[in-house]
């Protein structure tokens, strides 16, 4: 008989309240001496249609499990092959009909027998914990029913002590993929049931404790922590490293060193009880929003954040430690200092590598509910219908109570996008009675009742600067106007890391360095929710929205991360990195010095060794050391440059380097933390050739110095017995970035519509004229697209010696252009062959305008596959930029040198068109062809952050104005 617990007429799996068994909240800890027990690994499993799924039976000892298949736990059975995931940004992909969900509701019957080890205690209590089930879990042990629980991120635990057998025991877990709680969960992410978290067994011993709350603050103008622990039992608090030693409730002061993402010293303590010992980890803090900044110690505190998902490409959100702590060490290693858990609290684990490691956390509530947004008033909202209010506070004491020990939270949010409503009030004063040690984090309610952060999400740099002047928009009410002027700025999220980019994250930065009130930003988002797949033919790719059939789907939206799936970083985390470093350097070349800037919040520099190295043509010709002072905090330093060495003539620059001095927990010595690059010598532009060469007609062509030209196009044929595929000629075009494609909700405004519209995508050429005279060979040609009276004229004029070949290229706009061009250049094709690139210029990764700044001169040398960025969804990318010189060889074969002329260029070489690159869905739809395609662009446009957030600034813009710009084409090795 089915004894599901029934309310208001529904079945439980669409009651409102929070569950029905479960016990109260309290503390997460990793290990105590209590004995506790895995239940990870193989499970059976049986998936079915509906929530009723096939009676209830397997609950039973008897069942007979002969034809269930297996799943891991934790993990997700639509990854197991069970199903299939679904992603969406806003929308629900079930009804809007709260809180009912459909009656097809895939359902997921999980069973483990199991054994207790021979040594399990007899006495006390045993609890069954579930750290993480989506999104509505029914439990039974050994045939009796323990409860029912959502709440898809959070621990819930039953007492099953009186059930338990030495032997035998049956653990069954019915899991529903809808349920009530679906509609508070929906955040921007893949659908993906199951048991995706740990399950335990954990005895609690007479006279353990059940929760234990560890206050450490610390006073920074006496240096001096105070510590409290409040525990439901009497025991004792053991810190030997301060020589402490007193009660479970007794505050003791003593001088200790703070805990600070730079400095995340911990003191190794004990609770010690009658019936268990606990080992604790005590960082000394205290946060808190005073005159409109928030600090940490008394500090103003800038955060280089980032949100984080959390997500695997092969187990989703099951994520193990060895990847969470290698999420971690890369955001350590990136300069990164915050991390805000988007949209719920993590892995408890993550959180104490946080604490070890050194991140401020912000904690969020396992709450969203923003696809009501598309109903008039948020209509049938959650968080403001009070039948929700139980299950958002729920939410919220979880949260709480579970994390409240790590030091590395030092924020509590009330969750993500859910609009406004009295239910995200009441757990705000839930949160500030049980813990008003930290400010209160809440973005999407702009009367900022709940929150103490004036929190903003994807603000134009323009809004920022107004909000650091003190000069933003008033409110209609004065009295809200004037809390929320009394507000630090958070940009919770900024800087959309969709495919190329995110652009004008350096502009952002000097916002922040520059306004008290600006305390920085956590970019959106730290991975790639790519999971794999496989063509037809066997060739992996990376899939996302749509991929998996889909009805209601938001595409790739869920691929806007700093790292690749598979974590490698993308160019957006080098750049994000060079950007938020914590250490400034600038420097006069002239005056033969550099000025060192500590931006560190806590950190004097003695962590840190300074390196000079001094650089002709790319090439490093002497390095070494820096006697940089041991700057506190915000302070600068003049540090002497040494004499410039001896060396061969041609362009120079010093480049600074500040490393680690010593190994740290995240990062070997010698790790990279900052570096700078100065001008010591202007770059030679290129000589003309003293005698130049008539250009010659015979049979067809014209010939030109070592160039033959096509006599009646003018194209360029071949230069130095290297035919070319197509000659160079002006292209304006390139595959929209995902940030050109900009988001849905801009509707025609979006860029990439715009250059469609107009035609940039199919340019006609047309050659006006062709010329010999003044021993030059001048082509005239009006490039344009169809349908529009709107063209550029280009001017190609060549001329030559024995090897070099000159080419300046004139554009005059025809017309007034209502939008930016995609770049400005030259395309060419050179044979497959032609694969390998060396260049002296920016590198060694891609840059656009506004994403340069992590872009080093230098001279590099790769394979043309090597200089592709794979964004999972094919797009513009490769750029190099400033390059003063090009070559691509085919292995002992002719090749192409390119020399800048009168100013550096872009260069980008990819073996597909662009017309290819625009069409891919995935990388595998990218199919080499007999062609190298190369871009020498005068310039491009930027990129900006327009997937979610603002186009590029002004001066990153490629505006239509009259250009003229210079090359020089050799054989490679030639000047």
């Amino acid at each position: 008989m089915d004894t599901r617990p029934a309310h208001d007429g529904h079945p439980y799996e669409e009651d409102r309240s929070p569950g029905h068994g479960t016990l109260p909240a309290r503390v997460w800890y990793a290990a105590s001496d209590a004995a506790r027990l895995s239940l990870n690994g193989t499970w059976a499993f049986r998936l079915s249609d509906t929530a009723e799924g096939t009676g209830t039976a397997f609950t039973e000892d008897t069942a007979d499990l002969s034809d269930w298949a297996r799943v891991r736990v934790p993990g997700h059975w639509v990854l197991q092959g069970h199903g299939a995931p679904a992603y969406t940004n806003i929308v629900y992909p079930i009804p809007v009909d709260p809180p009912r969900v459909p009656t097809e509701n895939p359902t997921g019957d999980h069973r483990l027998d199991f054994d207790l080890p021979g040594d399990w205690p007899q006495d006390g209590e045993t609890l069954l914990r579930f750290e993480g089930v989506d999104s509505c879990a029914r439990v039974w042990l050994n045939g009796h029913e323990l409860g029912w629980f959502t709440g898809s991120r959070l621990p819930h635990e039953f007492a099953v002590g009186h059930l338990l057998r030495p032997r035998g025991n049956v653990l069954a877990v019915r899991v529903h993929q809808w349920s009530a709680g679906s509609y508070l969960e929906d955040q921007d992410m893949w659908w993906l049931p199951g048991i995706f978290r740990d399950v335990t067994l954990l005895h609690r011993p007479d006279g353990a404790p059940c929760d234990f709350f560890v206050h450490a603050g610390y006073d920074h103008l006496t240096g001096r922590g105070t510590l409290r622990v409040a525990c439901d039992v009497a025991g004792r608090i053991l810190v030997p490293e301060l020589g402490l030693d007193v009660r479970v409730g007794e505050e003791t002061s003593a001088p200790v060193e703070p805990w600070s993402a730079e400095s995340p010293r911990l003191y190794h303590g004990e609770l010690i009880t009658a019936g268990e010992r606990v080992p604790l980890r005590i960082g000394f803090r205290t946060v808190r929003v005073e005159n409109g900044v928030f600090t940490a110690n008394g500090r103003r505190i800038l955060f280089r954040g980032v949100n984080r998902h959390e997500f695997h490409p092969e187990t989703g959100r099951a994520v193990d430690l060895e990847t969470m702590r290698r999420d971690v060490l890369l955001m350590k290693r990136h300069n990164i200092n915050a991390v805000r858990t988007s949209h719920y609290p993590p892995h408890p684990a993550f959180l104490d590598l946080c604490d070890e490691l050194g991140l401020w956390v912000i904690d969020e509530a396992d709450l969203e509910t923003h696809g009501f947004c598309y109903f008039p008033d948020w209509r049938g909202n959650p968080v403001a219908d009070e039948r929700w209010t139980p299950a958002l506070i729920d939410r919220a004491r979880r949260m709480v109570e579970r994390d409240k020990n790590h030091p590395s939270v030092v924020i509590w949010s009330l969750g993500n996008e859910c609009g406004a409503g009295q239910g995200l009030s009441a757990m705000a004063a839930w949160i500030r009675e049980r813990d008003p040690s930290r400010p209160l984090h809440y973005e999407n309610d702009y009367s900022y009742r709940d929150s103490d952060f004036y929190s903003r999400m994807y603000a134009p740099h323009d809004e920022v600067e107004a909000i650091g002047r003190g000069e933003e928009q008033p409110l209609e009410d004065p009295e809200a106007d004037a809390r929320r002027r009394s507000l630090p700025l958070l940009l919770v999220e900024y800087a959309h890391a969709m495919g190329n980019g995110p652009g004008g994250l350096a502009d952002y930065q000097r916002l922040f360095e520059t306004y008290e009130r600006c305390q920085g930003g956590f970019v959106w988002e730290w991975i790639d929710h790519g999971l794999p797949k496989r063509t037809a033919d066997g060739r992996p790719y990376y899939a996302y929205g749509g991929d998996f059939g889909e009805d209601v789907h938001d595409g790739n939206f869920v691929c806007d991360g700093l790292l690749f799936p598979d974590r490698s970083p993308s160019p957006g985390l080098i750049e994000y990195k060079k950007v938020i470093e914590p250490v400034r350097i600038t420097g006069d070349s002239a005056a033969g010095t550099i000025t060192v800037t500590n931006r560190h919040d806590f950190s004097a520099l003695d962590h840190l060794s300074f390196t000079w190295a001094f650089e002709v043509e790319g090439e490093e010709t002497a390095t070494g050391t820096l006697a940089v002072p041991s700057l506190d905090p915000g302070t600068s330093a003049v540090v002497p440059l040494p004499d410039p060495p001896h060396a061969r003539a041609g362009e120079a620059v010093w480049t600074i380097r500040a490393g680690l001095r010593a190994d740290t927990p995240w990062a070997p010595r010698g790790h990279l933390v900052a570096w700078a690059q100065l001008p010591a010598r202007p770059r030679p532009l290129p000589e003309r050739p003293a005698v130049l060469l008539p250009p010659l007609a015979e049979a067809g062509n014209i010939h030109l110095g070592p160039a033959v030209f096509h006599a009646t196009t003018g194209e360029l044929r071949s230069l130095n017995g290297l035919d070319l595929r197509q000659g160079p000629r002006l292209d304006v075009w390139r595959a929209p970035t995902d940030n050109d494609l900009g988001g849905p909700w801009l509707g025609d405004a979006r860029l990439a519509m715009r250059w469609r519209k107009l035609g940039l995508h199919r340019l006609q050429h047309r050659v006006d004229s062709i010329s010999t005279a003044d021993r030059a060979l001048t082509v005239r040609t009006r490039v344009a697209p169809a349908a529009t009276d709107l063209g550029l004229y280009a001017a190609y004029h060549w001329s030559a010696d024995d090897e070099r070949l000159l080419l300046t290229v004139t554009v005059t706009p025809d017309g007034e252009w209502p939008v930016p061009l995609p770049r400005l250049g030259l395309l060419l094709g050179l044979p497959a062959s032609c694969d390998h690139a060396t260049w002296y210029g920016g590198g060694p990764g891609e840059a656009y305008p506004d994403t340069r700044a992590a872009s080093r001169l230098g001279r590099y040398s790769m394979n043309v596959d090597d200089m592709q960025t794979p964004y999972v969804r094919p797009q513009e990318n490769g750029a190099r930029p400033d390059v003063r010189w090009a070559e691509l060889c085919a292995a002992g074969g002719p090749g192409l040198r390119v020399t800048a002329g009168d100013a550096p260029f872009w260069f980008t070489a990819r073996r597909w068109s662009d017309v290819q690159l625009d069409a891919a869905r995935h990388t595998t739809d990218l199919e080499p062809g007999d062609t190298v395609w190369v871009h020498l662009d005068r310039s491009v446009q930027g990129i900006g952050t327009e997937s979610c957030g603002p186009g590029p600034l002004p001066q990153y813009r490629l505006t239509v104005a009259p250009t003229t710009f210079s090359l020089v084409l050799t054989a490679p090795g030639a000047n």
